[in-house]
């Protein structure tokens, strides 16, 4: 039955501490909290370096069986090489201990720069080189070059599994009829993102999923979620659960520490009596 996943984009936020964290709450429980209100949340940290395998099976220690892990792609692929000769890029991210999460891996998203745009060949070469199982992403890593070694590795995963990817373009180029098609061919969700205006929003279905961000209802990374549009982000998530695709809906407003609220209270909006997440209908 297709599952809402709801949680927050992040979860290391001083801002956060004595306000959605309790007052003594030590830092490395922030996971357990997050994870304790919550059905998922997005690792960021693996956006700006690689993580270490150890780091990844601490996250699946502190988290209960069916909470799952988004995965923020490397920018060294997406800002710095954007999306050219990525082979390297590719197996060293994965090769760093993604694998680990096993059965709470969730998405990889890819958050491309605003000024990248839509390219044919550049952004099919990309898709075609992403691995769609844990075990092509396992021989994918065996390919990771001397940059990593020892501890630093993970090659097997524990549990065969699919792997899936999302695609955040904010160049409005990638809504376009070419690549939206380019997308639905490889699978590859297209991110519906709310930014205040900021980049593209369209909704548009590439997937077998769909997978949300919200970054602030009228201010960018910093203003909180109304009861009434939260009402209507908790309707769009019925109707994808009903077309039969999971949602996987982040929020990325944490400036002011409204994120993990506003997550809470859309997941309160999508349980039923027994506290279960909505399915379809």
């Amino acid at each position: 039955m297709p599952t809402a996943y709801v949680g927050v984009s992040g979860w290391r936020y001083p801002r956060w501490r004595g306000d959605f964290y309790p007052e003594g709450l030590v830092q490395r429980r922030e996971l357990e909290y997050v994870a304790s209100r919550m059905t998922s949340a997005e690792i960021n940290g693996s956006f700006y370096s690689l993580q270490r395998p150890s780091t990844y099976r601490r996250f699946v220690e502190e988290t209960p069986d069916d909470f799952v892990l988004a995965v923020k792609g490397s920018r060294f692929i997406t800002h710095l090489k954007r999306l050219a000769d990525v082979d390297a890029g590719l197996a060293n991210f994965f090769a760093s201990g993604v694998l680990a999460l096993g059965r709470k891996l969730g998405p990889v998203l890819w958050q491309l720069p605003p000024t990248l745009r839509f390219e044919p060949d550049l952004v099919a070469g990309f898709l075609a080189a992403l691995p769609r199982t844990t075990s092509e992403a396992g021989r994918l890593a065996r390919r990771h070059d001397d940059r990593l070694a020892g501890d630093r590795v993970l090659l097997e995963p524990p549990a065969p599994g699919p792997v899936r990817h999302a695609v955040e373009a904010r160049h409005p180029s990638f809504f376009t009829d070419g690549a939206i098609a380019l997308l639905a061919e490889q699978d590859v969700a297209l991110v519906v993102a709310d930014s205040p205006g900021t980049w593209p929003g369209e909704e548009h279905v590439t997937a077998d999923f769909t997978y949300a961000r919200l970054h602030g209802h009228t201010e960018l990374y910093a203003s909180g979620y109304a009861p009434a549009s939260l009402d209507a982000w908790a309707d769009r998530v019925r109707g994808w659960l009903a077309a039969g695709r999971d949602a996987y809906v982040y929020f990325d407003n944490d400036a002011r520490g409204r994120a993990p609220w506003d997550a809470v209270a859309l997941l309160d909006r999508l349980r039923d009596r027994s506290g279960r997440t909505l399915g379809p209908g």
